[in-house]
């Protein structure tokens, strides 16, 4: 390829993905220059990144106008609509993702002071994180349309949360989550808490089909809420978790919901720009 004209090697390259763009960087100081240039990293943005920059709370400041510079500021967390919204590129295939905050959830009674708390926390990304008091339902439900998403994407939906030391009531009764699009709708069960259900593992095999939470890199927890295909059109995806035993529990602290692209990232190589 390094005899090909250079634009040539770029129209190429703009046909993979941005792993494999990094994979042919490293051939050759002519496939180098010619996998840096705006026709490649301009192909990998999703077709509405203008919008998205325009509903930034702080759009990102480059260095340098290359596409390439501002592909990898997009690999970073973006806060949208007034903070409520976290938005990324993945750096690997360039596919969106996104995390509702809590306060563009609905949440039962997360208006009343005596069942849920909203508060400021350092380790969070937004301004605020609820934490539940004490509550005997709860229903936690989001929405985002499919149009957003990248088309044709497979996606997974993730409560991001975490436990306080008030904790108690969360490991009793196992909830009830579904990702919903369209007609295609997807549900399982899940615990909050894992202590209940390491000691049920013992006793019942069929509880290792009922998802726990675990630890993510940035200090919170997550737990899956359900996977759903984004499609080409425009659908409403709904997902869910609820729990109706009237048990009685508190100290979950709700992040709020990510949808992210199921990836497989063991064959990519070490991206650096």
């Amino acid at each position: 390829m390094d005899r090909l004209p250079e634009d040539c090697v770029s129209k190429i390259v703009s046909y993979t993905s941005p792993a494999d763009a990094c994979r042919f960087s490293m051939v050759s100081s002519t496939m180098r220059s010619a996998t840096d240039s705006d026709l490649v990293w301009r192909s990998f943005f999703p077709s509405d990144y203008r919008h998205i920059l325009s509903r930034a709370l702080n759009p990102p400041i480059l260095d340098s106008p290359s596409y390439k510079h501002l592909f990898y500021a997009l690999c970073h967390p973006l806060l949208l609509d007034a903070g409520n919204i976290s938005f990324k590129l993945d750096k690997f295939s360039g596919k969106k993702s996104y995390i509702l905050s809590a306060r563009e959830l609905s949440i039962t009674w997360s208006n009343d002071p005596l069942y849920w708390s909203w508060r400021t926390v350092p380790e969070s990304r937004f301004k605020e994180v609820t934490e539940l008091r004490t509550v005997s339902w709860l229903e936690i439900k989001g929405k985002i349309g499919s149009r957003i998403l990248t088309p044709n994407t497979s996606y997974a939906v993730y409560l991001i949360m975490n436990i306080s030391h008030r904790e108690y009531g969360l490991d009793s009764v196992a909830c009830e989550v579904c990702v919903a699009v369209g007609k295609q709708v997807q549900s399982g069960r899940v615990y909050l808490c894992q202590k209940e259900h390491e000691k049920r593992k013992m006793l019942d095999a069929e509880e290792d089909k009922i998802g726990v939470p675990r630890r993510r890199e940035d200090g919170w927890m997550e737990i899956e809420v359900g996977e759903f295909f984004s499609g080409d059109g425009d659908q409403e995806v709904r997902m869910s978790l609820m729990e109706l035993g009237y048990h009685l529990k508190a100290g979950l602290i709700i992040e709020g919901l990510e949808v992210r692209p199921i990836i497989n990232h063991y064959s990519f190589p070490k991206i650096t720009h």
